[in-house]
């Protein structure tokens, strides 16, 4: 099977920096698009940004010019720097990818989650 696992959430203040990683593992074949998504509490799901195989990415307006969304194909796993982080940032922070894999001699594709990663800024 194919697991996502994000790490590099904590506590920061405002203004600080936070790296989030997120490494995919499993029997992979490839994979595709990787994103990074957001819940804050009380609010849906939202995209921050998401980045191609080959490298090209795409923020929400909201983190232009603070995040930076990386991956590393070789090592099947995806980075956010985040910059200048405001109280607004805070929410569990969420991995997605579309992943190629191998189960029982099948080659499947998965819309693959990780568990999600904490991050909090407060004054």
């Amino acid at each position: 099977q194919v697991q996502l696992v994000e790490s590099g959430g904590g506590l920061v203040q405002p203004g600080g920096s936070l790296r989030l990683s997120c490494a995919a593992s499993g029997s992979i074949f490839s994979i595709y698009d990787m994103g990074w998504y957001r819940q804050a509490p009380g609010k849906q799901r939202e995209l921050v940004a998401t980045i191609t195989t080959g490298g090209s990415a795409n923020y929400a307006d909201s983190v232009k010019g603070r995040f930076t969304i990386s991956r590393d194909n070789a090592k099947n796993t995806m980075y956010l720097q985040m910059n200048s982080l405001k109280p607004e940032d805070t929410a569990v922070y969420y991995c997605n990818a579309d992943v190629v894999y191998s189960a029982y001699d099948v080659t499947r594709t998965l819309d693959a989650w990780g568990q999600g990663t904490l991050v909090t800024v407060f004054s």
